[in-house]
C-alpha cells in the first residue's frame, strides 16, 4: 500500500520534472491509500490552481482508491506524531495514517525526511 502526499500529488498533476522521479513510486489503483486530509488539501488546491473541473476529476479518482476517514485513533496518533516529529497538524494525520495502516508514503516534501515508512523524493528544478 502506498500514500501519497499532497506534495506528490501536485508534482504528478502539473507533469512537474519531479513526476518523472515519482512515476516509478505510483502505485496501481487498488494499492493506493488516500487520507481525507489528502482528500481536502487536493481539492483546495486544485480549485484554486487549475479550476473546478480539474478539482472533480481528480476528486472522482481518489474516491475509487481506498479512502481513509479521519477518526479518533488517527487523529490521537497525529497529535503524539506532531510532538515527537515536529510536523504540522495535516503532515502528522498523513504520516500517522499510513503509519496506521502499514503503507509507504510518498511525498516530495524534506520535512518528512528521515522519518519510517517514508519515499522521499525530492523537487527537480526546472
Amino acid at each position: 500500500m502506498v500514500l501519497v502526499d499532497t506534495s506528490a500529488w501536485i508534482e504528478w498533476l502539473i507533469a512537474s520534472p519531479t513526476a518523472d522521479r515519482l512515476a516509478e513510486h505510483m502505485p496501481e489503483q487498488a494499492e493506493w491509500l488516500v487520507p481525507t486530509m489528502v482528500q481536502l488539501e487536493l481539492a483546495k488546491w486544485l480549485t484554486r490552481e487549475l479550476g473546478e473541473e480539474k478539482a472533480d476529476q481528480v476528486i472522482a479518482f481518489t474516491q475509487v482508491c481506498q479512502v481513509i476517514p479521519l477518526n479518533t485513533e488517527i487523529a490521537l496518533a497525529a497529535a503524539e506524531a506532531c510532538r515527537a516529529h515536529r510536523l504540522a497538524t495535516a503532515d502528522a494525520i498523513i504520516f500517522v495514517t499510513a503509519r496506521l495502516r502499514g503503507a509507504t508514503l510518498l511525498t516530495c516534501d524534506a520535512h518528512f525526511d528521515g522519518l519510517p515508512g517514508v519515499t522521499l523524493i525530492s523537487k527537480v528544478s526546472a
